[in-house]
């Protein structure tokens, strides 16, 4: 099934691209400092965020020259996102036809898809606006909910008629995508309500290691359930 092959090939870099551009970015700002022409935006000493929350992803990636890096990535990201929701669609309605949630995911993805754009967009634009704070805020935590989303209606469409699947998907990665969806879910809603807090408030201060490690950690997570997908469908 074209489609199927289509899928696999465009989640292994939905995983690969933004993976290595953060990483890039990061390494880039705390290792080649000549790099940068305003020494202030660099990083010293050695930082692992994904344990320490030494630094926001943003805070790697909102400057010169790393910017340059991660917008085009994230547009690019955006795009394979778009082309991985529409070609599972087309599995779910040549396999089992009309299924309940098939609107459902495509919406949720292309949305968020389309939040990750924004986001990209309006990062390291500088407006000492509240508004303009509170908008930048809401459209990170409108991608990271809408994508969650969308990966919870995919997981579960696929569960529900999984019988019909047995000869070309895995489905123990099946289960396992369930299990980090499932935990994805968990930590959103315990942590949205600390991500989401001013970063002037005396809280937000003293969990802001916490907010970055977290903030590492559930990138990682998110993009893993596209790693996932490569390897949960069989070569068609």
């Amino acid at each position: 099934m074209n489609s199927i092959n289509k899928v696999k090939s465009i989640s292994i870099w939905i995983f690969i691209i933004p993976f290595i551009a953060v990483n890039t970015c990061l390494i880039l700002i705390t290792t080649f400092h000549d790099l940068f022409p305003n020494k202030e935006d660099v990083l010293v000493g050695f930082i692992f965020p994904y344990l320490d929350g030494g630094a926001s992803i943003s805070r790697t990636a909102r400057v010169f020259p790393t910017y340059l890096i991660f917008k085009p990535a994230m547009f690019l990201t955006a795009y394979l996102l778009i082309k991985y929701w529409i070609h599972n669609k087309k599995i779910i309605l040549s396999i089992y036809g009309e299924h309940k949630y098939v609107k459902k995911f495509l919406y949720f993805g292309v949305a968020s898809a389309v939040c990750l754009v924004l986001h990209s967009i309006f990062l390291g634009v500088k407006y000492d606006y509240d508004l303009y704070k509170l908008f930048r805020r809401i459209i990170m935590l409108m991608f990271i909910i809408f994508e969650i989303v969308a990966q919870a209606y995919l997981v579960a469409t696929l569960y529900s008629f999984r019988n019909k699947l047995l000869n070309i998907i895995n489905e123990k990665i099946l289960i396992t995508k369930i299990i980090l969806v499932s935990f994805l879910v968990v930590v959103a809603v315990i942590s949205i309500p600390i991500i989401s807090l001013p970063g002037d408030t005396f809280l937000s201060l003293n969990l802001k290691f916490f907010k970055h490690a977290l903030e590492w950690d559930y990138f990682l997570g998110v993009i893993t359930f596209y790693l996932l997908t490569f390897f949960m469908w069989k070569k068609q």
